[in-house]
């Protein structure tokens, strides 16, 4: 029951957004770091294509990259809107997918007690 495809997906969709969370808070935190280069976490694609192929999404992980947009004079790329931008998109689907994971479970309690 907890390892159905939509549970494991949602779980995974946690994990990374919560990655991706952590990211953006270390790329504002080196905004001035010369040389520093912003972490972008991507894992949406892989979990849809193992969805998509019938396979476990749960052996899905996020993987972090150097962004490669272009750098300022200190060689840092970090660029606050966007980062801000990214942080208001990552915390809406990081609520959604833990309130769609919640009523899961919410379903499942009441099915146990009965109700």
């Amino acid at each position: 029951m907890f390892d159905d495809r939509a549970s494991a997906s949602l779980r995974v969709s946690i994990a990374g957004l919560a990655a991706r969370q952590q990211a953006i808070a270390n790329n504002i935190a080196n905004i001035e770091t010369p040389g520093y280069r912003a972490r972008k976490v991507k894992f949406e694609e892989a979990l849809q294509s193992a969805v998509t192929r019938g396979q476990s999404p749960l052996g899905v992980t996020p993987s972090v990259h150097e962004s490669l947009e272009p750098t300022r004079l200190n060689g840092n790329n970090v660029n606050l809107d966007q980062e801000t931008l990214s942080h208001v998109d990552t915390t809406m689907r990081y609520n959604l997918a833990i309130r769609a994971l919640d009523g899961k479970y919410n379903s499942l309690r009441e099915a146990i007690k009965g109700a």
